[in-house]
């Protein structure tokens, strides 16, 4: 898996939503056989009572999250998302109708005959409602913000995305530990985060093993001692 889809992966994750990544989105050729049109780098859905919605929203972590994925706590809400490692944009295989219109179909997020109609508002507004009542929304991560401004997406930085999942490891970091995730995203970060830890006498005089966060010593395994 690409780097910078992993990162996106469990930023969406940590935040309650059921992934796919380069999906592929196959059709028949004109000549006979099929022909793959693109990957769709992130496919996710997040249900209307998940992590973040209902009493978490309130949770400051949980309002970061949805003010970067420019959406409200409480709604039902599909992402198709564009990943890149430059500028933030769609690319144009993205916004073809009959690309958009084999996600949402093969994901069966709405009615077979409502989704041409959803399709031509995802392509001009970046959003639309279905008749379910959950959200549809096209975004774009990547490193940059992009050249332009494109209404048909929202716009996520991946800086921020690191900003935020380093930030809450260290505040979480008894979990974070304890997960032991496989997930490439999460344990990407998790091996950064404990080889600082690990180097942390070397360049700030911190003494062997401390937590950076509160200054005490931690046992072979990274729990803290007390005393």
């Amino acid at each position: 898996m690409d780097n910078a889809v992993a990162l996106v992966q469990a930023f969406l994750r940590l935040h309650g939503y059921l992934t796919v990544t380069e999906f592929p989105v196959v059709r028949a050729a004109r000549g006979g056989g099929q022909e793959c049109l693109t990957d769709l780098d992130v496919l996710a859905f997040r249900f209307g009572e998940s992590s973040g919605s209902g009493e978490a929203m309130h949770h400051p972590a949980e309002n970061e999250a949805n003010a970067l994925l420019g959406v409200a706590g409480g709604v039902p809400d599909m992402i198709i998302g564009e990943v890149k490692e430059g500028r933030a944009e769609l690319n144009s295989a993205a916004t073809r109708h009959d690309v958009l219109s084999a996600a949402l179909e093969r994901f069966g997020c709405c009615r077979h005959g409502d989704i041409d109609g959803i399709v031509h508002e995802l392509l001009r507004h970046g959003r639309a409602r279905t008749h379910h009542g959950h959200m549809v929304r096209l975004v774009a991560f990547g490193t940059l913000a992009p050249g332009h401004q494109d209404r048909r997406c929202h716009v996520v930085l991946l800086g921020d995305i690191v900003a935020h999942l380093r930030a809450d490891m260290r505040r979480h970091w008894d979990a974070w530990r304890a997960s032991a995730s496989k997930d490439p995203g999460f344990g990407m970060l998790l091996t950064l985060e404990k080889a600082e830890r690990g180097h942390l006498p070397a360049v700030r005089g911190v003494p062997p093993h401390a937590d950076p966060s509160t200054g005490r010593t931690l046992d072979s395994r990274g729990g803290q001692h007390h005393g």
